[in-house]
């Protein structure tokens, strides 16, 4: 059993998020899914749907097997105890493969990181471009 973990904010979902958790999935037999913690966010704005919607929405998503909320203070923490095989990284991810699997290894955790080379091309499918949308609509009501 090829056991698949695939991490991320997911703010609002939209396709590309689709695109990357199916990927994911194909790779094995299980895929976890670990839903990055508003705290934790540090290297873009905060999300606007609060942490545990998110994750509820991940969740309901049927390729994934078991999603759950990230550490608060070590990122590594869930990696210990889902045990992945195979760790996957979105194309717009910011981690970098090598340095990750090195810290990996400082901490134990066996698993090979794989980078999904699709990403989906369309007007919306980013949560930063639906947020856009948005305000650009509102904007124009004014």
């Amino acid at each position: 059993m090829v056991r698949i973990l695939a991490t991320g904010t997911f703010d609002i979902l939209h396709p590309g998020h689709l695109l990357y958790l199916g990927e994911a999935k194909a790779l094995g037999d299980e895929l976890y899914v670990i839903v990055a913690r508003d705290s934790m966010i540090k290297h873009k704005p905060k999300p606007v749907i609060p942490e545990r919607q998110r994750l509820a929405m991940v969740q309901g998503l049927r390729m994934v097997d078991r999603a759950l909320l990230g550490s608060d203070e070590d990122i590594f923490e869930p990696l210990r105890e889902i045990k992945p095989d195979i760790i996957v990284l979105g194309k717009n991810q910011f981690f970098r493969e090598e340095k990750l699997e090195r810290q990996l290894k400082e901490h134990g955790i066996g698993a090979k990181v794989v980078r999904v080379q699709e990403f989906m091309k369309c007007e919306l499918c980013s949560s930063a471009a639906i947020i856009k949308r948005v305000l650009e609509r509102e904007k124009g009501k004014l």
